[in-house]
């Protein structure tokens, strides 16, 4: 199984056992988990994460938890700089049909490693992305 990218909440769900994760998408990151290829997090999504904990939207468990396995060498999920090539790609998601940033940035994350993307989101799953759900 190749490696994919998960939006936030695929992130956090996985790490969390949740069961609003998809079977389709535990099954792509778990697979990519366990052949040792990368499940990749977009650094935008800590910022994210950041924001909905200090709104109070997510305990501060989910930005802890998913801060130790980005941080944990022996655990397959790797984040993903923001750079010049994934802001470049940014230009390919319409802003009409994606129109929240981090969104954007997530979907050009995947994208630009030519990689699917883990997530629920609509929006994200309408454009001309790959996706798993």
């Amino acid at each position: 199984m190749a490696s994919v990218v998960a939006d936030t909440h695929a992130a956090v769900w996985f790490l969390h056992s949740d069961p609003r994760l998809s079977a389709a998408a535990r099954t792509a990151m778990r697979a990519s988990v366990e052949a040792g290829d990368p499940v990749y997090v977009a650094s935008i999504s800590l910022v994210e994460l950041t924001y909905l904990v200090e709104k109070g939207r997510l305990p501060e468990s989910a930005l802890t938890v998913l801060r130790e396995a980005l941080a944990d060498s022996g655990f397959r999920f790797k984040p993903v700089p923001l750079d010049l090539r994934i802001a470049d790609t940014l230009q390919q998601i319409s802003r009409s049909e994606v129109p929240d940033l981090p969104d954007r940035v997530i979907a050009a994350t995947a994208l630009a490693l030519k990689l699917p993307l883990a997530t629920r989101d609509g929006k994200i799953r309408a454009a001309n992305i790959q996706t798993i759900w």
